[in-house]
């Protein structure tokens, strides 16, 4: 599921934290905790189907399902607060396309596939997600998803990149060509500096996607926020453990 033992006894004691050992109304669960969380870290790695899902941990379809609502929201990544070194931090932002079946979270593209727009912030050096926003229909531009979002207000005081798509949003982002007007050697070496640096945000979002839940989400509502925050949570601890 891309954790090692360590980092996913990590996980667990997260979600320990915020309740997920509680007791509930009704029946108690089939599986123990540790099997739930990995029920719930399996499926957004695999992106396997309940049916699927429900005869590797024995248990019934319908109960896979109870718990990837129930415990998907307790792997959430924690909010982020402003550092105190914002002065000299370095954070990414870029946009990602996620194919999802909610009409109501997606927009239609020309392949008429629906893809929801999902806005990333990284931190330059240690690559871990800082934020992700929730998703917007994937025919929004970048600039429009960015502002729709809270995402700014986490990035006061920060240097934050960006690509061409943000002009106007308080970023750094590279020299634009103008009509008539090729750019300067040493606007071309600024840009070649800028990309080298933005690319890692892309490096961070292409290992996001290996959970393939992110290749094709089926969860409608809050199920792709939810998936995105947890695996923005599970990719941190991946880095840091």
């Amino acid at each position: 599921m891309g954790l090692w033992v360590t980092q996913f006894s990590r996980l667990l004691k997260v979600v320990r934290e915020r309740g997920g050992n509680g007791t509930m109304q009704g029946r108690p669960w089939s599986l123990p905790l540790a099997e739930r969380v990995l029920a719930v870290a399996v499926y957004y790695r695999t992106n396997l189907t309940m049916r699927q899902l429900g005869p590797l941990f024995g248990v019934s379809s319908s109960t896979v399902c109870r718990v990837i609502q129930r415990f998907g929201p307790l792997l959430a990544l924690e909010p982020v607060s402003r550092p105190a070194d914002a002065a000299d931090r370095l954070w990414i932002v870029d946009g990602t396309l996620v194919p999802v079946r909610d009409r109501k979270v997606g927009a239609s593209s020309r392949n008429y596939r629906f893809f929801a727009n999902v806005q990333v912030i990284v931190d330059a050096n240690t690559r871990l997600v800082i934020a992700a926003a929730r998703p917007a229909p994937g025919t929004t531009a970048d600039t429009h998803a960015w502002r729709a979002s809270v995402l700014a207000e986490h990035c006061h005081g920060v240097t934050v990149l960006g690509d061409g798509a943000y002009l106007n949003c308080q970023m750094v982002v590279p020299h634009r060509k103008r009509p008539r007007r090729p750019l300067l050697a040493g606007e071309e070496a600024d840009n070649a500096a800028h990309r080298k640096v933005r690319a890692r945000v892309e490096h961070v979002i292409g290992r996001m996607k290996n959970y393939k839940i992110l290749r094709g989400c089926r969860q409608h509502g809050d199920g792709l926020h939810q998936a995105v925050q947890a695996v923005a949570h599970m990719h941190n601890l991946a880095l840091t453990s």
